[in-house]
């Protein structure tokens, strides 16, 4: 690029002033689901199988803090300690 284009180059939203807010700002649940619609058909199966991880994830955690005895979950009182 020249030099000059750089210079005359602006950003697409001032940094400075508000961004102009929607005509219809409160949106209700059935305008969002129809919001879904615009996602990439090829992108669903990723963000089924990221939700079954995350679900997997938060579910073992907390098995192993409600199971596992040898886990020490707070510290020791200074009368349970052994010298």
């Amino acid at each position: 690029m020249y030099p000059t284009r750089i210079l005359r180059m602006q950003a697409t939203r001032p940094m400075f002033r508000p961004a102009p807010k929607e005509n219809h700002s409160a949106h209700t649940i059935s305008q969002r689901i129809r919001t879904l619609k615009r996602i990439p058909p090829e992108l669903i199966p990723l963000g089924l199988v990221l939700g079954v991880a995350v679900v997997a994830a938060i579910y073992s955690s907390g098995h192993k803090l409600m199971t596992d005895k040898t886990l020490r979950l707070s510290r020791n009182s200074p009368e349970s300690r052994e010298h």
